[in-house]
C-alpha cells in the first residue's frame, strides 16, 4: 500500500509540472494564439528561479522571478507575432531554440549549486489518514492550487464576461474587433498570463519536482504541454486529467525499477513520448472532433484595418 500511495503522490508531483504549463497554452490558444516556445520558456525560468532561490533562500521569490521570466518572454514573442505579425509557428520554435541554449549558458556555474533545506509541506489533519495521506496531503501548496486553478478556469471561460471576450477573439477576431474590443491588447494580456504560467511550471520543476539545476532539465516537458491541449480539446478539467496520466507515465517507470521489474530503463524512459505520440495519433484519426474543439482562429494573424 505504501507504494501506491507513493505512486500516487509522485503522480501528482509530476502532473503539476505540465498541468501548470498546459494550462498556460490552453490560455494562449484559446485567444487564438500558438506558442511553440514553452520548452524555451521553461528552461530559462527554470534557472532563474533556481538562481533566485539560491542567493535570496527563498522559495517565493524564486518563483517570483520564473513566471517574471515566462511573462517576460512571452511579451517579446506577443509583440512579434501580435503586433509586427512575424510567422507563430517560427517565432516560437526561435524562442525555445532561444531559451534552450541562453538557459545552459547562464545555468553553467549553478550546476554544482544547492538550494537550502526543503521544507516538507502537510495538510493538518489530513496528512497520517493511512494511505489517503501520503498519497494526497503531503503536496506542495501549487498542487493545490493548480486544481483550485483548473476549476476557476472553467467558470472564467464559460461563465464571465471577460472570459468570453477572450474565447470570442480565438474564435471570430473579426467579430470581437467589429464590437469594440481590442484584439491584439486581449491576445498580448492573454499569451503573457500564458507564458508566467509556464515560468512557473519551469521554477516548479527546478525549486520543487527536482531541486537542481541541470542543461535542458525540463526534458521536453514544454513540447508535452502542447500536446496536452489538443488531446484536452482546450478544456481546462481535460487538461488537468492528461496531465496526471501523463505525469502518472513518467513516474511509473521509477517505480516499475523500484519493485524489481526488470525493463531496459531506456524502454521506461522513451514511455511519456511514446504515450504522447499515441494519444495524438488517435485524436487525429477524428480531425472534425478536434475541428469542432479547436479555437477557429488559432495560429492566424489578425490585422485590424482588414
Amino acid at each position: 500500500m505504501d507504494i501506491y500511495a507513493l505512486l500516487i503522490a509522485s503522480t501528482l508531483n509530476a502532473g503539476t509540472v505540465l498541468a501548470i504549463a498546459s494550462i498556460g497554452l490552453l490560455i494562449n490558444e484559446r485567444a487564438g494564439v500558438i506558442n511553440l516556445g514553452a520548452e524555451g520558456m521553461m528552461l530559462c525560468a527554470a534557472i532563474a528561479g533556481f538562481a533566485t532561490a539560491v542567493h535570496t533562500g527563498s522559495d517565493l521569490l524564486g518563483f517570483l522571478a520564473g513566471a517574471g521570466t515566462g511573462a517576460l518572454m512571452a511579451l517579446i514573442f506577443g509583440l512579434l507575432v501580435i503586433y509586427l505579425n512575424t510567422n507563430q509557428y517560427a517565432t516560437g520554435l526561435a524562442l525555445s531554440l532561444f531559451g534552450a541554449g541562453f538557459s545552459a549558458f547562464v545555468g553553467v556555474n549553478y550546476v554544482q549549486a544547492k538550494l537550502a533545506d526543503r521544507i516538507h509541506y502537510t495538510v493538518p489533519g489530513l496528512e497520517d489518514i493511512p494511505f489517503i495521506g501520503p498519497a494526497f496531503f503531503q503536496q506542495h501548496p501549487l498542487v493545490y492550487g493548480t486544481i483550485i486553478f483548473a476549476v476557476f478556469l472553467v467558470v472564467f471561460f464559460n461563465k464571465t464576461r471577460i472570459g468570453l471576450i477572450v474565447r470570442s477573439v480565438g474564435e471570430s477576431p473579426e467579430s470581437a474587433h467589429a464590437l469594440g474590443y481590442n484584439v491584439r491588447t486581449i491576445r498580448v494580456w492573454a499569451v503573457v498570463v500564458g507564458g508566467a504560467l509556464c515560468g512557473l511550471s519551469g521554477a516548479y520543476i527546478s525549486l520543487i519536482y527536482t531541486p537542481l539545476w541541470v542543461e535542458g532539465m525540463v526534458a521536453g516537458k514544454g513540447w508535452i504541454a502542447l500536446a496536452l491541449t489538443t488531446f484536452a480539446t482546450w478544456r481546462p478539467m481535460r487538461v488537468l486529467l492528461g496531465a496526471y496520466l501523463f505525469g502518472g507515465v513518467t513516474m511509473l517507470q521509477f517505480h516499475l525499477q523500484s519493485i524489481g521489474i526488470d525493463i531496459a530503463s531506456q524502454f521506461l524512459s522513451m514511455l511519456p513520448y511514446l504515450a504522447t505520440i499515441v494519444v495524438l495519433a488517435l485524436i487525429s484519426r477524428n480531425p472534425l472532433w478536434i475541428k469542432i474543439n479547436m479555437p477557429a482562429s488559432i495560429g492566424k494573424p489578425f490585422y485590424p484595418g482588414n
